[in-house]
């Protein structure tokens, strides 16, 4: 059975958006490997804290992140 993991920061995506992302990446692994794969393929979302990630040495916050996305 797959796993996939999603790794956000809290607060970018709003309850509606990840729950999108569930069934997308869902489907996409059911385009791979077939239908009777629906049922045991696991979609896990975890979430990190406001500058628990970093990148360049310098942490990213949610307010980061969603300057970027409005770009």
């Amino acid at each position: 059975m797959p796993l996939v993991d999603i790794q956000l920061i809290e607060d970018v995506f709003t309850p509606e958006q990840k729950k999108e992302m569930i069934e997308k990446i869902t489907d996409v692994m059911v385009g791979i490997e077939g239908e009777a794969m629906r049922q045991v393929t696991w979609v896990r979302v975890q979430e990190f804290a406001s500058g628990a990630w970093a990148i360049g040495g310098k942490p990213l916050s949610t307010a980061d992140v969603k300057a970027l996305a409005a770009e």
